[in-house]
């Protein structure tokens, strides 16, 4: 089933690739070892997600955090790749001059300052009130188009971000901030990447942060704790293969057996017609297949998210 959905699958991959933006993340996995029995090795499962015009998310499977797996998924890549420290220090997604530019995570180096909460209460919360400031702007940016929310972003994100900048200059001096502390080590992971952090501040089109495909990535960590470890180099790439299909039709609200079960339908029977198959075109031709509920959930829960900040606003100008 895994090289019947190939095609599908390298069409997915070839529409990703030929935007401007995708966001990039991986997570670790146990695979056997075959020349010890009984010997686990940690591999990896990346996750390449498309931005809306390209709305896909395919996984591939690599025995290291090396630079191999993603120089080659990336090959024919050329814009800004949404990842981690890591990718940028490590230069995983970095491997092409002038062709790869890293949009780093603002919600992982605001994690930091959440994880420096004990060491540092008071300093910790003045971080983290500076991002609440920069995610307020980027909720009410939610619905805008990438123009409005680059003017947006420029009249009021720049002056935050400023006034971040100019904390962590003025933290990563203080001598109170031990290096090796757990605020001196969210201070410096912020200064490091700090272009790459900005880099959302240019182009309305670049996410503030990765959540996007953090949370898409979630039903493969959720199901990693049921079944535990992969077999072999090639169980993981076919589990890679499927979590493809899936993910991308789960995307798209879409009931997941029906698109599954017609895409191998259709396969099976020599069908070649893999534009069809896509699920956002699979969608516009199966109304009936689309879990309309979910669209609704997904609005609820922004809406009562909007509300709580919209709240959260009121009470500080009070």
């Amino acid at each position: 089933i895994a090289a019947m959905v190939s095609p599908l699958i390298a069409l997915m991959k070839s529409r990703i690739v030929s935007g401007s933006i995708l966001g990039v993340d991986d997570t670790s996995i146990r695979m056997q070892d075959p020349s010890i029995p009984g010997k686990m090795r940690t591999a990896r499962f990346w996750l390449y997600r498309g931005r809306e015009d390209h709305p896909y998310n395919v996984f591939d499977f690599t025995e290291s955090r090396g630079r191999d797996g993603p120089a080659g998924f990336l090959r024919d890549f050329y814009g800004h790749a949404v990842v981690d420290a890591y990718g940028v220090h490590a230069g995983v997604y970095l491997g092409a001059q002038d062709r790869i530019f890293a949009a780093c995570c603002n919600c992982h180096a605001r994690r930091k300052f959440v994880e420096a909460k004990p060491n540092d209460p008071v300093a910790a919360a003045q971080a983290m009130a500076m991002y609440r400031g920069l995610y307020d702007v980027e909720d009410r940016a939610k619905e805008a188009s990438a123009e409005e929310r680059l003017e947006l972003r420029r009249r009021e994100s720049v002056s935050l971000m400023n006034e971040l900048h100019d904390w962590l200059i003025e933290k990563s001096s203080d001598p109170r901030v031990l290096p090796k502390s757990s605020l001196g080590k969210a201070v410096r992971y912020a200064l490091n990447q700090w272009e790459e952090l900005s880099v959302f501040l240019d182009d309305g089109a670049i996410p503030f942060d990765n959540n996007e495909t953090e949370n898409e990535l979630r039903s493969l960590t959720i199901g990693r704790q049921n079944w535990l470890f992969v077999g072999s180099h090639r169980g993981g790439e076919v589990a890679a293969a499927m979590y493809s299909v899936v993910s991308s039709a789960a995307r798209h609200n879409l009931d997941v057996w029906a698109y599954v079960d017609d895409c191998l339908r259709q396969l099976a029977s020599g069908s070649t017609d893999y534009e069809n198959l896509l699920p956002d075109v699979w969608r516009a031709s199966h109304p009936e297949s689309i879990r309309v509920y979910r669209d609704a959930e997904k609005k609820s829960r922004r809406l009562t998210t909007q509300q709580r900040r919209v709240r959260r606003r009121e009470a500080r100008v009070a």
